[in-house]
């Protein structure tokens, strides 16, 4: 069985069965391939992308985990959906926790090469899944030295969560440019060694995102 065209020239590349299942869903949710609300069938799922319905199983528990696919008892699994009230959810959460965090970080001196790489991924990436999850990437590497494991794992736990919303709030927003310049000033700051200046840019620049996605109108219909 070949892929289908939603995730052609994927599947190919990836030696595992699981991760193949994994991944590309993901990215398929990520770009849009895979709408919100859309239905995903084990069974249409595994031929399409020419493996068994197993891995495929294992990759939507593993979705539904991570926040990207609902899981119902009677409708069986389907992208989850993005609306204004769990982008405020997710932000306030990281709004919490994640300056500090990154406080943390730079008071530690840890090596903040990860976050630049990341930058330059999000600047080369093909399509906004990819540049979602390169920024995601770069805000781990800002919360990932600071030293305390559990507000580490808190903060793993949005990050699908955290490039779903950004997936979406781009369709309607597309401001990727003016947030990685954002990115650049707080990473700046940040291997300056100045903790709270770091820190007030990081607030402000996920507190900007969420006012322009509710000025904008937010991310229902």
């Amino acid at each position: 069985m070949s892929a289908s065209p939603v995730f052609a020239g994927q599947a190919r590349s990836m030696s595992s069965r699981g991760t193949v299942a994994l991944e590309v869903i993901k990215h398929a949710i990520l770009t849009g391939a895979l709408q919100p609300g859309q239905a995903l069938v084990e069974t249409e799922l595994a031929q399409q992308l020419g493996v068994s319905k197993t891995p495929v199983r294992e990759a939507l528990k593993t979705l539904a985990g991570a926040g990207l696919v609902t899981m119902s008892e009677y409708k069986g699994a389907s992208v989850r959906q993005v609306d204004t009230a769990l982008m405020e959810s997710v932000y306030d959460l990281r709004l919490l926790l994640e300056p500090e965090a990154l406080s943390r970080t730079v008071q530690r001196g840890t090596d903040l090469t990860p976050a630049a790489e990341a930058l330059h991924r999000a600047d080369e990436a093909a399509d906004r899944a990819d540049r979602s999850l390169a920024n995601r990437d770069f805000h781990r590497a800002l919360y990932a030295g600071c030293g305390n494991p559990l507000l580490v794992s808190t903060l793993d736990a949005l990050r699908d969560q955290t490039a779903l919303i950004s997936a979406a709030a781009w369709v309607r927003v597309p401001t990727w440019e003016s947030e990685a310049e954002e990115h650049r000033r707080i990473l700046q700051a940040a291997q300056s060694g100045s903790a709270p200046e770091a820190a007030a840019l990081l607030r402000d620049h996920m507190s900007c995102f969420v006012d322009r996605v509710k000025n904008s109108g937010g991310l229902e219909g």
